[in-house]
């Protein structure tokens, strides 16, 4: 059975619901996913390399965690679910960045972002993620423009620094 999606208003607020395949299918109804960027204590940031089998942006780097919210599920459960699924920690303490949204070629997301400092061990989704690194923030600001990142990633890599660099 296809997942089932929220559908929602700029403010987040639940109007309705539709299958996966309907959201990515050039609707572009707006419909909520999590964000969560890991940093360890020296300051470096985690991403992630997407699995060239994912049906968007294959084999890029990537937010460190990102996934869709559920139908019925609030952005917490998700972000908790998000989290353990695809990198397997569940010993963290999340803090709101922001909520904007954001239009791709194929979908128009509701984007919940957050941020944590985390510095333990990692078990990767192999169906999800490829591989996954710290990396400095001047080697995020090198390869930005390169093709390496999603451009969903390099967006919040902007505000992050915005918010992280105060």
């Amino acid at each position: 059975m296809e997942e089932l999606f929220p559908l929602v208003d700029e403010q987040g607020n639940v109007i309705g619901k539709a299958t996966r395949s309907e959201c990515h299918g050039g609707t572009f109804w707006l419909h909520p996913v999590v964000h969560l960027h890991v940093m360890n204590s020296a300051g470096e940031l985690f991403l992630q390399k997407r699995t060239l089998t994912k049906d968007t942006q294959p084999g890029k780097w990537d937010t460190s965690v990102g996934g869709h919210i559920s139908y019925g599920e609030t952005v917490d459960d998700a972000l908790k679910r998000e989290t353990y699924e695809e990198i397997g920690i569940t010993a963290y303490e999340p803090i709101a960045i922001t909520r904007y949204i954001w239009q791709s070629a194929v979908e128009k997301e509701l984007v919940n972002m957050f941020y944590t400092v985390y510095d333990g061990s990692f078990a990767f989704d192999p169906e999800e993620i490829e591989t996954g690194r710290f990396w400095s923030l001047e080697e995020i600001r090198q390869n930005c423009g390169t093709g390496s990142f999603t451009p969903n990633f390099e967006h919040d890599f902007t505000l992050l620094m915005s918010i992280v660099n105060k």
